[in-house]
């Protein structure tokens, strides 16, 4: 399997954003059919170093993770609503 986590850090972390965006990460469940697993969390911390939103993933192979990337209602939908909010965004992606 492959694990796919991404943080985003929001432009505008308020309370009305941060719902959007776990809830337009969240509506890719049952779109993108090569998701084994999603799951968005919400930091509780709040510090400097703190990201605002965690996208956690996993795929069957690499093959998956990488056509999910291009997948419509990923590509064309959710990345770009992702990134329009986001001050700043990282990703690790690891076997497991």
């Amino acid at each position: 399997m492959i694990t796919h986590i991404v943080l985003f850090k929001l432009k505008e972390p308020t309370a009305e954003n941060v719902a959007a965006a776990r809830e337009k990460l969240e509506s890719m469940a049952g779109k993108v059919p090569m998701l084994r697993h999603l799951e968005v969390g919400v930091d509780v911390v709040r510090s400097e170093r703190s990201y605002d939103v965690a996208l956690y993933t996993k795929f069957d192979s690499m093959a998956d993770l990488q056509a999910y990337q291009v997948y419509p209602y990923h590509g064309e939908d959710v990345a770009p609503y992702m990134r329009s909010m986001s001050a700043a965004v990282v990703a690790a992606d690891y076997e497991s």
